[in-house]
């Protein structure tokens, strides 16, 4: 009978999400391989057995918030509605980053000095965007848009999203301001700008 497997998928998961609130809490000096083990209720082993190294852990745990982030993103349905879609995408990018704020601390804050992903991470956290680059490029091209390079509505797009999330999670927002409740308006409203005919000076 063969052995039963314990260094799987749910420990490589339970280590992540670990690894992910060890430097989210008290920065990256407390990712201790042992102490994370520990934590998880692990050896050390198991944790060289599934990632390799310190610096390999760190890479997995940026691609592994990047993969969960995709899927989410991935998962909107889409109406073919430049404006509804993106409203949708912005909506599931913040349940994403609340979900996790954790992983959201790794991808994004660079929260670990002199971390650099690899080609494979990389490449990971690019394919990320591609709902949102579909939706704008459509709008573009379909004329729901205005005629101007999507790289710049899709920049425009994440950069306004990212910010609130961001400044949400730091707890940076005015007194008294809660980003839930007007957060589809502020999307709605930033979408709109970009419709055609919607030009400043037209």
């Amino acid at each position: 009978m063969p052995r039963p497997r314990t260094h799987d998928e749910a420990l490589r998961e339970k280590l992540l999400d670990r690894a992910g609130e060890l430097i989210s809490a008290d920065g990256p000096k407390a990712l201790s391989l042992r102490k994370l083990a520990a934590d998880s209720g692990t050896s050390t082993t198991a944790v060289y057995s599934l990632f390799g190294s310190k610096p390999d852990l760190v890479n997995a745990l940026y691609a592994e918030g990047f993969r969960r982030f995709g899927a989410r993103l991935d998962a909107v349905e889409l109406t073919g509605d430049a404006v509804t879609d993106l409203i949708r995408l912005g909506v599931a990018y913040r349940e994403s980053a609340l979900a996790e704020p954790h992983l959201y601390a790794i991808m994004f804050s660079r929260s670990v000095p002199g971390f650099e992903p690899n080609t494979e991470a990389g490449e990971v956290a690019e394919a990320t965007l591609k709902p949102l680059t579909t939706v704008v490029r459509h709008a573009v091209s379909s004329g729901q848009f205005q005629d101007v390079a999507p790289e710049l509505i899709t920049v425009s797009l994440w950069g306004f999203v990212h910010g609130m999330v961001s400044l949400e999670l730091s707890g940076r927002l005015p007194a008294g301001l809660s980003v839930a409740d007007g957060y589809e308006k502020a999307l709605r409203a930033n979408a709109s700008g970009w419709l055609a005919g919607a030009e400043t000076g037209r």
